[in-house]
């Protein structure tokens, strides 16, 4: 897609719900996006390729997502000078520490920032955050999710003061 900056690469097609998250907030602040799976184990060219040629392709930040061993994240900025933000995936087995630990614990000089496990829209935030440096209509989206974020909360604050805290319990978050 022409004018794409973030591309949203996955290990496997098990990862697309979470992953989705990602695109989803993309598509709110307006910033267009690419979606691939490629597996660090088992298309290990493909990734490969795909990172190398990424900045020359025009994007500026990749988000992947992987899980177990959940190398996929650590396998593209090996090979890429563009910031990497992984997302471990929730493991049946492990929970997704695994996949956590794989990401975060990478060697001196190959960084991959890291959000919380299944935090594919954190990680969509944060490449925003990234992209919007250099574009003030950007930060200006952000600066109103923000504020959206921060009346939610108010708005449940007033709600817990006006019904108290049994009250609150009973009718839920509505």
């Amino acid at each position: 897609m022409p004018g794409t900056t973030v591309g949203i690469v996955m290990g496997s097609d098990s990862d697309l719900p979470v992953m989705a998250q990602a695109a989803s907030f993309l598509e709110r602040f307006q910033i267009p996006y690419e979606v691939r799976i490629l597996s660090a184990h088992r298309s290990p060219d493909a990734a490969l390729e795909y990172a190398r040629n990424a900045a020359g392709r025009g994007l500026k930040v990749i988000i992947a997502g992987a899980g177990g061993a959940a190398h996929l994240a650590g396998v593209l900025a090996a090979v890429t000078v563009l910031p990497v933000i992984g997302v471990p995936i929730r493991t049946a087995t492990l929970g997704g520490v695994d996949s956590l630990y794989a990401m975060v614990q990478m060697p001196k000089g190959i960084p991959v920032a890291t959000v919380a496990i299944d935090g594919a829209a954190n990680a969509a935030i944060l490449a925003a955050q990234i992209l919007a440096l250099h574009d003030s209509q950007l930060q200006e989206r952000l600066a109103a999710y923000k504020t959206e974020l921060a009346r939610e909360v108010a708005v449940r604050d007033a709600k817990l003061a006006q019904v108290g805290i049994e009250g609150y319990l009973r009718e839920g978050k509505k």
